[in-house]
């Protein structure tokens, strides 16, 4: 055994250690204390050791990822790599959501007290609800919203008024959204790793996004949904500021780069619309933008669309009458008028890290520490690998920035997923991946199959 592997198990497992330990401690404090407001900590579930109709789907899938994927990733054409990666995500999460049973598993998610579906009919006429949105965010406040909506921007409830008004009703429709749409994550930040990094990183990467652990909360998570938009809106701004030189450039290509970087932007500004936290994946576009650096000093003009697209959701709702930053004040209050204000910051402060490794994977602790290793030998290590780092680093970034803030205690193996996404790439810098893999799917597996999720 090599040094560089001993290392990562030795990653592997302090990931182990940590999940251990947060959840004796966690049992510890809710049992003595009830002050956690989660059955089986620090995931918001309950032990519930179970069989499904997804049951063998999810076998299936889990084997011939692991026993395939790595080849196939090397082999397949680029264009056909894609929507075999997007294919093969959708299955592994609705096989996995299918554990739980169709209604479980899918229909009833976006339905239950807490979530958008609830407050459909309150939206009849959107300019009014969306002038009024935030007069409904505090607890004591008539008509209060459900924890989901009062906790997000109005984009992500309006999502789901739209769903029903064009006849796509009821929680099947939903769940079928989050889970299709959600899975393009692992397309987004492929394209983004190859645009930045080089196509044989992206092509290693591929099976890990395929098969994260996350997918066990992307069935069914309007996050998912809020991975996809925000993972998009990174992928075409590397795409939009990576091409080297504009030299004989025809201008319908010009045209196209000038449409990702207005497409970029517009997906920016909804990402902010749909969720608070994600103004943090600013981080992640930043190191985009350190990355293309060269490619905006060539063209500079880029930037204008980008801006362009990033004012116009802000600009729609402000219009409406919807004040995000109103907003975003007084869901600090109801935050902690609620479960926020119980919940002790100093368990879910690195607890909260814990539930990164339910969603990641112990292959992400290992590919993790690789990453570290690339950043420390920077001026002797592949220059590839050196940019994958960079764009990994950005995101843990977010995700620490994201923890430290408190708003975020428990529940973030759901809320953290679009800064999850782009942790799993640190996985192409691991060596065997089919054992990686394995662990990876076995993870996933028992915890569908032994706990009964939910929020």
């Amino acid at each position: 055994m090599t040094r560089s592997l001993r290392r990562d198990l030795y990653a592997a497992g302090a990931a182990t250690v940590l999940v251990t330990v947060a959840v004796l401690v966690g049992r510890h404090i809710q049992f003595t204390h009830h002050t956690l407001f989660v059955n089986w900590p620090p995931v918001l579930g309950s032990w519930g050791p179970h069989l499904g109709p997804g049951t063998p789907a999810a076998l299936v899938v889990a084997i011939a990822a692991v026993a395939y994927g790595p080849t196939l990733a090397a082999r397949l054409p680029w264009r056909v790599l894609l929507p075999t990666a997007w294919g093969t995500a959708t299955a592994w999460i609705f096989s996995l959501a299918l554990i739980d049973g169709w209604d479980r598993g899918i229909a009833r998610r976006l339905t239950t007290r807490h979530e958008y579906l609830q407050v459909i009919d309150r939206f009849h006429d959107i300019p009014a609800a969306l002038g009024t949105f935030t007069d409904h965010i505090l607890l004591d406040s008539p008509d209060n919203w459900p924890a989901h909506i009062a906790g997000h921007p109005p984009a992500a409830t309006l999502t789901f008024v739209l769903l029903d008004r064009i006849g796509l009703r009821g929680g099947g429709w939903a769940g079928v959204w989050c889970i299709a749409v959600g899975a393009t994550a692992c397309v987004a930040v492929l394209v983004a790793v190859r645009a930045l990094a080089g196509e044989a990183l992206a092509r290693r990467a591929a099976p890990f996004l395929v098969l994260a652990p996350a997918a066990v909360w992307m069935g069914t998570s309007a996050d998912a949904y809020f991975a996809a938009v925000a993972a998009w809106a990174v992928a075409l701004l590397a795409l939009a500021v990576t091409r080297r030189s504009t030299m004989g450039v025809p201008p319908l290509e010009r045209s196209r780069e000038w449409g990702r970087a207005g497409a970029s932007g517009l997906l920016f500004g909804l990402t902010c619309y749909l969720s608070y936290g994600l103004t943090l994946v600013a981080l992640i576009a930043a190191a985009v933008l350190l990355l293309g650096r060269r490619g905006v000093r060539e063209r500079p003009a880029l930037l204008v669309p980008l801006l362009a697209g990033l004012a116009v959701v802000p600009t729609a709702f402000t219009l409406a009458g919807f004040d995000w930053w109103e907003a975003y004040r007084l869901l600090v209050t109801r935050y902690y008028q609620g479960a926020g204000g119980t919940r002790p910051y100093g368990y879910w402060v690195w607890a909260n890290l814990a539930c990164t490794v339910f969603i990641t994977g112990l292959a992400t602790a290992a590919g993790l520490r690789r990453t570290g290793a690339v950043l420390l030998r920077h001026r002797t290590g592949s220059r590839a690998d050196l940019r994958l780092a960079l764009l990994v680093s950005a995101a843990l970034l977010a995700l620490l920035v994201a923890d430290l803030s408190g708003m975020s205690k428990a529940e973030t193996e759901r809320i953290w997923l679009p800064f999850a996404v782009w942790l799993l790439p640190a996985c192409a810098l691991l060596p065997r991946p089919r054992a990686w893999l394995t662990a990876q799917a076995l993870l996933a597996l028992l915890l569908n199959h032994l706990l009964l999720t939910g929020w």
